[in-house]
């Protein structure tokens, strides 16, 4: 493996999201390039909230230095009203130095997402998300239907990325089907990472 690395960038409320990333950075390293966790704090109403320095669980904060400096993102986060959830966009809403430096030109990305309901906004949420992508000059790469699991899947998954189902409860485990489309994206990413990166 080299110093090169994809960066698996995502919020998660409830822990769906955090499986999801896990497994894509799986993929990530299958591939062969390493793998890089990382998640955005909660934001608040309130102006005095501040987050800690170091998250209570899961991977630490972004740095706008890991996102400039990565061969390839996947950008993950639970649906908010067919939308990405508000501390993800914040955090990229935040980096217009690296829109002006062109910093993701020509890096491959990909996005996931997790709702409540199998009509609950994934595609929209998925679409949605690489438009802040496609502005950085980002290429974007789907899950193609050449994955067996597009074609079985009876919860999560599109050809705009990996999904997952949570129920209305938001209990219901990444299923192997959700997660092997999960591995799928990560480890194409990978591939499309190294040999851009090698072109």
């Amino acid at each position: 493996m080299s110093d090169a690395y994809v960066l698996v960038l995502y919020y998660s409320r409830h822990g769906a999201t955090r499986t999801m990333a896990r497994h894509i950075a799986r993929g990530v390293e299958e591939s062969g390039m390493r793998a890089l966790l990382r998640t955005v704090p909660p934001i608040s109403t309130v102006c005095e909230a501040t987050a800690s320095a170091v998250p209570d669980e899961g991977a630490p904060y972004c740095t706008e230095q890991e996102l400039a400096d990565c061969a390839g993102l996947a950008l993950g986060s639970p649906t908010r009203f067919g939308n990405m959830a508000a501390p993800l966009k914040y955090f990229i809403d935040s980096t217009s130095s690296l829109w002006l430096s062109g910093a993701l030109i020509d890096k491959p990305a990909c996005v996931f997402s997790s709702s409540a309901s199998m009509h609950g906004g994934q595609e929209s949420t998925l679409l949605s998300m690489m438009l802040p992508l496609l502005h950085h000059g980002c290429v974007i790469a789907g899950l193609p239907y050449s994955e067996a699991g597009l074609n079985a899947t009876q919860s999560g998954g599109t050809p705009y990325g990996a999904t997952h189902l949570a129920g209305s409860d938001g209990k219901r485990d990444v299923d192997s089907v959700e997660l092997a489309l999960c591995t799928a994206q990560g480890r194409r990413l990978g591939s499309l990472a190294n040999t851009l990166r090698n072109s």
